[in-house]
């Protein structure tokens, strides 16, 4: 009779304990980060065309994402139009324009 009682006894103590074991700890998948979007592709860069006129000149600036890329200057009268370099501020005319 005490072995009756004792195998279902020791059984749920068996089954309680195998319950409350931890469980088996994997290794995480090894995955390659996530590039960072560039600015090239994600976001669309604000344009703005800035026009300044004096009694003298005329000026047209184009700037792109608040970078200055072209800068135009229409002198009045005769005289032709150039264009200054943002970066070095070098003057370049166009002698036939098309």
């Amino acid at each position: 009779m005490r072995v009756t009682l004792f195998f279902p006894l020791f059984m749920c103590c068996l089954g309680v304990g195998w319950a409350q074991s931890p469980a088996q700890v994997t290794a995480p998948a090894q995955h390659s980060p996530i590039p960072a979007p560039t600015p090239d592709r994600s976001v669309e860069k604000r344009m703005e065309h800035i026009q300044i006129e004096t009694a003298g000149t005329r000026i047209e600036e184009l700037r792109v994402g608040g970078e200055t890329r072209n800068i135009t200057v229409q002198p009045k009268g005769r005289m032709p139009r150039y264009e200054v370099q943002p970066v070095s501020g070098e003057r370049s005319w166009k002698i036939l324009d098309f």
